[in-house]
């Protein structure tokens, strides 16, 4: 029989979290995100796994003609995608391949990847990450790092923008 460690189990409803929204500045990058774990009290920048959570779960909608992020991996990230919705195509390092509602898939540490939604409605992924301390990210295309000291940083040998050498 497991303790009572004193916390009540926490329940939300994801049609009742407001959606982060995010753009690049020249509208190459664009999508929503129902950060799920955040609204179960995931604190991302802790390192206690009870607090920071060791999964993250968000569901990202993408508009039609976009891709939400660069091209990129991850230092010692897993992350999974399920597609809700609609249709895109996910960028691999074997290449493209189209996607469609039922489809998953699961990117391992160092396996760079990038959805772009080429449908004309939402494509919408469920995805699940586990939340591995000290994370950095990858960009091919542009030959920068994303490092999370002190906060989420981007940089090739001095500090540079997020969206620098992508659009």
């Amino acid at each position: 029989m497991a303790a009572n460690t004193g916390s009540a189990m926490k329940i939300v409803n994801s049609k009742k979290i407001v959606p982060f929204r995010w753009n690049s500045p020249k509208g190459t990058f664009a999508g929503e995100g129902i950060e799920i774990s955040e609204a179960l009290g995931r604190q991302r920048d802790s390192t206690d796994l009870r607090e920071r959570h060791p999964f993250d779960v968000e569901i990202v909608r993408i508009p039609a003609g976009k891709s939400p992020f660069p091209y990129h991996a991850h230092s010692a990230q897993w992350e999974f995608y399920h597609v809700i919705s609609g249709r895109g195509q996910v960028r691999h390092d074997g290449g493209t391949t189209p996607i469609e509602e039922g489809d998953a898939c699961v990117f391992q540490p160092g396996e760079a990847h990038q959805f772009h939604n080429d449908g004309s409605v939402d494509l919408v992924l469920y995805v699940v990450a586990d939340n591995p301390v000290g994370e950095a990210w990858y960009y091919p295309d542009s030959g920068k790092w994303g490092v999370p000291i002190p906060q989420r940083r981007y940089v090739r040998s001095t500090a540079l923008d997020y969206f620098d050498g992508e659009e």
